[in-house]
């Protein structure tokens, strides 16, 4: 078993280029290949992998007639190395952005609806202070954003930690829930109706989330508990300008949290059905990563963020209260 200290002096002394090999064996699955992808030579990766498995005195990958697959050790050190790869090129590219007279950057990911009342707002407050800072903003669901914070591409995500793999690597800051209302355009055949009921929405077409995401296995949860069956007539989209133009120029349904197309609905051109969906959402927060120490940009991005999170919302609930 590697003592403490013989492991810490020995990944001490590994090098990026230890660290970009391991990434290539780990998607090639191939020394041959991973040595082509990496511009060197097989016997030079070969080399390479023995001097990593030597420094940590541990095996990284099982070797096979078919390749290579990478041991729980290499699982651990390549799911390091990728944030690590990713955390100094992202100090290559603040360097050059001082170097050039701007204060750094920040990359922010964003579910829909804080993506569109939270997110901007905050983002306005920190360039009317701050214009040199570049930020970059991502929109998806949570647990991709929230897999590439893990893997040092974001440094702050406003959503939710859906699942325990890397949780313990996370904090959380809770905002506000999200209630979601089925959204229709105005004009829609349901939205004449004063009441409307579940067996209504399975008639007609819908606009669901990947199937892969949270909201799509409750939204067919629904349909499922009350014994109906499951709308056919689908648009597969995370794209909120999609969903948009769809809700606007189709009779298609969505699930949305209404302030996500506020502007639609106070001008008209949008109706929220009376219907209540029974579709809830964990609350959503800020997430960082607990080792990150954030650059000057994203800790002005982070400050915002608090403080419009402040003026948008009431008090979120502490965890373990009632």
């Amino acid at each position: 078993m590697v003592q403490p200290a013989t492991g810490w002096f020995g990944a001490t002394r590994l090098k990026t280029r230890h660290l970009a090999l391991l990434l290539h064996l780990y998607e090639q699955r191939s020394v041959l290949r991973a040595a082509e992808a990496a511009n060197m030579t097989q016997p030079a990766a070969s080399k390479l992998l023995a001097e990593m498995e030597a420094l940590l005195g541990v095996p990284l990958f099982e070797r096979h007639a078919r390749g290579v697959e990478p041991t729980w050790y290499g699982q651990v050190l390549i799911r390091r190395a990728r944030s690590a790869l990713s955390e100094i090129g992202r100090a290559h590219d603040e360097i050059a952005a001082l170097r050039s007279g701007r204060m750094g950057q920040a990359s922010i990911g964003t579910v829909v609806n804080p993506g569109t009342t939270l997110v901007p707002q905050a983002i306005a407050a920190v360039k009317r202070d701050f214009p040199d800072i570049l930020i970059r903003v991502e929109m998806d669901y949570s647990r991709p954003l929230v897999a590439r914070l893990l893997d040092g591409q974001l440094d702050i995500v406003v959503g939710r930690i859906m699942g325990p793999e890397g949780a313990a690597d996370l904090d959380f800051e809770p905002l506000a829930d999200e209630p979601h209302a089925v959204i229709v355009r105005e004009g829609h055949p349901l939205a004449r109706r004063e009441t409307v009921h579940h067996a209504d929405l399975a008639e007609f077409g819908w606009i669901m989330p990947p199937v892969a995401s949270v909201l799509r296995a409750r939204l067919d949860a629904v349909f499922l508990e009350l014994g109906l069956t499951l709308p056919q007539n689908i648009v597969e989209t995370a794209s909120l300008p999609v969903i948009i133009h769809l809700l606007r120029h189709s009779d298609l349904l969505t699930a949305l949290p209404p302030e996500s197309v506020g502007p639609y609905l106070q001008t008209g051109q949008m109706r929220v059905l009376p219907i209540d969906l029974g579709v809830r959402m964990e609350f959503f927060g800020i997430v960082r990563r607990r080792d990150q120490l954030l650059s000057p940009g994203a800790e002005r991005v982070l400050e915002a963020l608090r403080s419009t999170a402040r003026r948008l919302y009431p008090p979120a609930p502490r965890r373990g209260s009632d």
